[in-house]
């Protein structure tokens, strides 16, 4: 599978759909380079709108373009997108039901070295809590790229969250075709069949690829784990995670967002009616280290290194 970012599967989504629908307009924050949307600017100039560094002159203008019949896309990094545009996104898109789709780029700790001012740790909690936003974390390229398909098709406001870097994709299309269940959840059943795992691994974003490598080697160690790939947390699919829960002994969350407000707080809303116990993998509730991507995924045991060792000791086990 190629090597590449979620943010450059979108852009070249957008700009294929683009040239065959003259109502697609994406409007950036001064993040063509950063959103790999230089070659969608190049080629249809008239249905890109550079903004400069404004995100909440972004959020509004996309509104109104969106309120004229435009189907519009709103590029700028997660920590400035979901942090100051957050009034503009409550009034102008989400109370209004304006057709704009949100993309925040870099999300998470995606910009490593510059530290909390650049990271995004809270944005899961603020996007969720606004009524009428859809919010996604799609952490493959093809599924990016499918939510795309997807989401063009409707005329609600959605936010979505991807990273920085160019990763190993785990899906292909085929995959993606057996493994939906429901709605909005990709199902990875253990060695034992469906339904059938001590543990039951909940993850979101890009982390889902340490979480997916974790899961091979823990049902290689013999503690049976399956796994659900929450890539959208608004629609959440609670159903899909109390049926694969209720078999469990355990569940086990991993995201790359603060503790509050994220996937373990809707897994544990979820799960009041059956419960369970509920560990979380997660950022900490304070400014995460300095350092790249990896470095900080291993600090807070959230590689997959990380997740087998918090999984093996959940359950006792070397």
């Amino acid at each position: 599978m190629n090597r590449i970012s979620c943010k450059e599967a979108i852009a070249n989504r957008l700009l294929e759909l683009a040239q065959n629908d003259r109502d697609i307009v994406v409007v950036s924050s001064d993040s063509r380079g950063s959103a790999s949307l230089t070659k969608f600017a190049d080629t249809l100039p008239q249905q890109f709108v550079e903004v400069g560094i404004a995100e909440q002159n972004l959020v509004a203008i996309a509104a109104g373009l969106a309120a004229c019949g435009k189907k519009v896309f709103a590029v700028a990094p997660a920590s400035f997108l979901s942090a100051r545009a957050i009034e503009q996104i409550k009034v102008d898109v989400g109370y209004n039901h304006t057709n704009v789709k949100l993309i925040g780029v870099s999300g998470g700790i995606s910009y490593g070295p510059l530290g909390l001012t650049h990271h995004s740790p809270n944005d899961i909690a603020a996007m969720t809590s606004l009524p009428g936003l859809r919010v996604y974390l799609p952490g493959d390229p093809l599924l990016s790229a499918k939510l795309i398909d997807r989401l063009i098709k409707d005329e609600e406001p959605a936010y979505i969250r991807v990273g920085r870097s160019g990763i190993d994709g785990y899906y292909d299309e085929e995959t993606l075709k057996k493994k939906f269940m429901g709605d909005w959840a990709i199902i990875h059943d253990s060695p034992k069949g469906p339904g059938a795992a001590d543990l039951l691994i909940v993850s979101t974003g890009e982390v889902t690829g340490n979480a997916l490598a974790a899961m091979k080697q823990l049902n290689e160690k013999g503690l049976a784990t399956a796994l659900i790939d929450m890539y959208s947390l608004l629609p959440f699919d609670r159903d899909c995670l109390i049926e694969y829960a209720r078999c469990a002994k355990a569940v086990l969350t991993v995201e790359e967002h603060s503790p509050y407000g994220g996937l373990n707080a809707l897994t544990a809303q979820a799960l009041s009616s059956c419960p369970r116990p509920i560990f979380g993998l997660s950022l900490p509730d304070a400014p995460v280290i300095t350092g790249e991507a990896p470095d900080v995924y291993a600090e807070y045991r959230l590689d997959t290194a990380g997740i087998v060792e918090t999984a093996s000791r959940m359950f006792g086990i070397e």
